[in-house]
């Protein structure tokens, strides 16, 4: 017979999930109720106002979806897109590339700007391509790329859209919470994330929102969203802000619970609070990794403080560190993906894990592992350095 499912308890320090706060470990457990219940649709309510204090916006088209961020995307694309539409798609890692997929499964055609994977959008390459391409719908980018640990200049970005009147659609998965982010002062027409990576919540919902200008466009569709689970006409029939709701689908109640709970963690904290603790944990695990040897892919100015794409030399065999670290250590770190495969761990340091303990224990871990590998890595030299940075803060 079948027993019951205990997993192991890990430190989470991969791209994604992160460690989930035990605060919304106890807010799942909550008695489930309807998601029609009036104390539920009140928990609604106060859940959208704090994603958009969360997002930065005013946007009334704010709402979790209820899948994972891949459908959060799904959800920009295929509400803002029809057959014909042309979109300029910026690809510097995966992501950019499951943007295009989505843009052509639209119908729509996608113009790329490619950049080299570890570097940021080359904000002068997006301008060429937008003043040669007039008729475009939408400029579509990764905040922050979750593939390669590399944050391109959303603000900027957002400003070119609106220059060449069209509108910007933005990845957030692994920038919301982590990082600056100001939808309504940056001109972001369209976002999407997860909830699994800085909110340090559970996986399985998408945090969306959109300009009025996007849901305008949205409402004056000639034809219908292709996709009947994700039609924002429908949706907005729940999530919207009418008294009366109406039934869409049977909400993942006990998610959005977590959800709640995750986002009033993240409001008592203050998001420039968040923003700097990523930021300056980050600077810690930087020094440690470099005193141990290691690299960084991407280059100081546009790194993530939340997802690090730690470079090693080819002596070092990849999966081996990997498994020690989690069978070892109960440590969790991420593989490279696509042409970082096999180059680069992704290290993450996100919402709730993104602290001091796990920054040393990270450090202290690799260096033992890499040191019983016959990789020369000084674990002391590394702490100090870490210690120092903390010091000096």
């Amino acid at each position: 017979m079948t027993s019951s499912f205990h997993p192991p308890v890990r430190t989470l320090m991969g791209p994604g999930p992160s460690d989930v706060n035990p605060r919304i470990l106890e807010a799942l457990s909550r008695p489930t109720i309807g998601h029609l219940d009036p104390a539920f649709v009140g928990m609604m309510d106060e859940l959208k106002e704090l994603l958009q204090f969360a997002f930065q916006t005013k946007n009334a088209l704010t709402l979790p979806v209820s899948a994972p961020g891949s459908a959060g995307m799904e959800t920009a694309f295929a509400n803002l897109l029809e057959q014909g539409d042309r979109v300029i798609v910026c690809q510097n890692g995966v992501f950019g590339g499951r943007m295009k997929e989505n843009v052509e499964r639209c119908g729509a055609t996608a113009i790329m700007v490619e950049d080299d994977w570890g570097s940021a959008v080359d904000v002068d390459k997006v301008e060429q391509a937008l003043s040669e391409n007039p008729d475009v719908k939408a400029l579509a980018f990764v905040h922050a790329e979750t593939s390669t640990g590399a944050r391109s200049d959303a603000e900027t970005l957002c400003g070119l859209a609106q220059k060449y009147d069209c509108l910007s659609i933005v990845d957030a998965v692994t920038s919301l919470g982590g990082v600056e982010l100001c939808v309504d002062n940056w001109g972001i027409d369209a976002i999407y994330s997860g909830t699994q990576k800085c909110l340090s919540c559970v996986p399985g919902l998408s945090p969306i929102s959109f300009s009025d200008r996007a849901a305008e466009v949205i409402k004056s569709r000639k034809t219908k969203v292709q996709s009947w689970f994700l039609d924002l006409n429908l949706v907005m029939g729940y999530w919207g802000n009418d008294a009366k709701r109406s039934y869409h689908h049977t909400a993942p109640v006990n998610s959005l619970y977590a959800l709640h709970e995750s986002l009033v963690v993240l409001q008592e904290e203050g998001l420039e609070n968040a923003w700097r603790r990523h930021a300056i944990n980050h600077q810690a695990f930087a020094v440690g990794i470099e005193a141990l040897g290691l690299s960084f892919v991407v280059a100081e100015e546009f790194r993530l403080p939340q997802l690090n794409a730690v470079g090693f030399p080819e002596s070092v065999d990849d999966a081996g560190v990997r498994s020690a670290l989690l069978n070892d250590y109960n440590l969790e770190i991420g593989a490279g993906l696509g042409s970082l495969a096999g180059k680069v761990w992704r290290i993450g340091l996100m919402g709730f894990a993104s602290n001091k303990k796990n920054v040393f224990l990270c450090l202290s871990a690799l260096a033992n592992v890499l040191t019983n590998m016959n990789f020369a890595a000084n674990g002391a030299k590394a702490i100090a350095a870490a210690e120092a940075i903390y010091s000096s803060d």
